[in-house]
């Protein structure tokens, strides 16, 4: 490990540390009480979980903006149509949805009307006869707008709604409560031979947190050993530092199932503090304060080595 990769670790430790200090902004104490909430449903043996709020669902569509339209895309690289933006971004939030917009706009639940219609929710319509259900997708912004990759030529982008919906469709429920959510699954992203895979798909059905994601981070962190101990003292299978999980209630973070808890609700809570995967994830390995310091990713190697690899295994999986 070089010099920079240390400092890096220190850093990583600081700001770390200041992100366990207490919190008394409204969206943390909301966080703080969904997440007990959800905790609790789970002791009681429920299949409960915390959904990301429809809020979450904008600002990761928001990221494809100026994305080209691109018939069949599915990659953000090369281009995205329609229900391609859709499936992304709600894969990236740990839901499955069909590949097809006639599909998506079967998923989840109905919603009345747009007057009854929240951020994050699908909208669809029916254009064509030659189609067998909805054949264009957006997801609705809020006041009359919506993201949609629209056609060949141009590019994601945010415009009025047109028209009256055929379908509108919730995936999230409202305000993000606890629940279960009917014709989305929560993506597990790991197969069946990927090393402890059952403890990364529990933690994402408490957490909402991608099972992929974490079983990504933990490749990455300790190339899947819960006996690593890194140069800057960072141990077990999530790589915490001892004040990390400390504060996260880990009390023994050589424990895998201790880890991957407590690794699940840190990227749950940088998830929803910065609204971006790969900011959470810069804020996992520099701490939350490097992010704030230079609003995004910063500019330190290892971290955006880091980000850069932890999305391609992800994505990959």
């Amino acid at each position: 490990m070089s010099v920079t990769d240390v400092t890096a670790r220190i850093a990583q430790i600081q700001s770390q540390l200041a992100m366990l200090a207490p919190q008394t902004n409204a969206s943390s104490v909301a966080f703080s009480s969904a997440l007990e909430s959800a905790t609790d449903a789970t002791a009681a043996g429920t299949n409960a979980r915390v959904a990301p709020s429809g809020d979450a669902v904008v600002t990761e569509a928001r990221r494809y903006l100026d994305v080209p339209y691109v018939w069949g895309g599915t990659d953000p690289d090369k281009g995205l149509d329609c229900s391609g933006l859709v499936q992304v971004v709600y894969k990236n939030l740990g839901y499955d949805l069909p590949r097809l917009s006639a599909d998506q706009a079967k998923a989840g639940t109905p919603v009345a009307s747009m007057a009854d219609a929240q951020p994050g929710d699908l909208i669809a319509w029916d254009n064509s006869s030659r189609n067998n259900g909805a054949d264009h997708i957006a997801i609705y912004v809020g006041n009359g707008k919506m993201i949609e990759a629209p056609r060949t030529g141009l590019n994601v982008r945010i415009v009025d709604v047109p028209s009256t919906p055929d379908y509108i469709r919730r995936i999230v429920p409202a305000d993000g409560a606890v629940t279960t959510v009917s014709g989305a699954r929560l993506g597990s992203g790991v197969s069946t031979s990927t090393p402890y895979g059952d403890l990364f798909t529990r933690a994402a059905e408490k957490y909402g947190v991608p099972a992929g994601l974490l079983s990504a981070v933990a490749k990455q962190e300790s190339g899947y050993n819960p006996k690593a101990v890194s140069p800057a003292g960072a141990q077990g299978l999530m790589q915490l530092m001892p004040g990390t999980a400390k504060g996260l209630g880990v009390t023994n973070s050589f424990d895998p199932a201790q880890a991957v808890d407590g690794a699940a609700r840190m990227l749950r809570d940088l998830t929803n503090r910065f609204g971006r995967t790969d900011l959470a994830l810069a804020a996992y390995n520099a701490g939350p304060g490097a992010v704030l310091k230079y609003d995004g990713i910063p500019p330190y190697p290892e971290t955006q080595r880091y980000v850069r690899n932890v999305l391609a295994t992800m994505k990959g999986a």
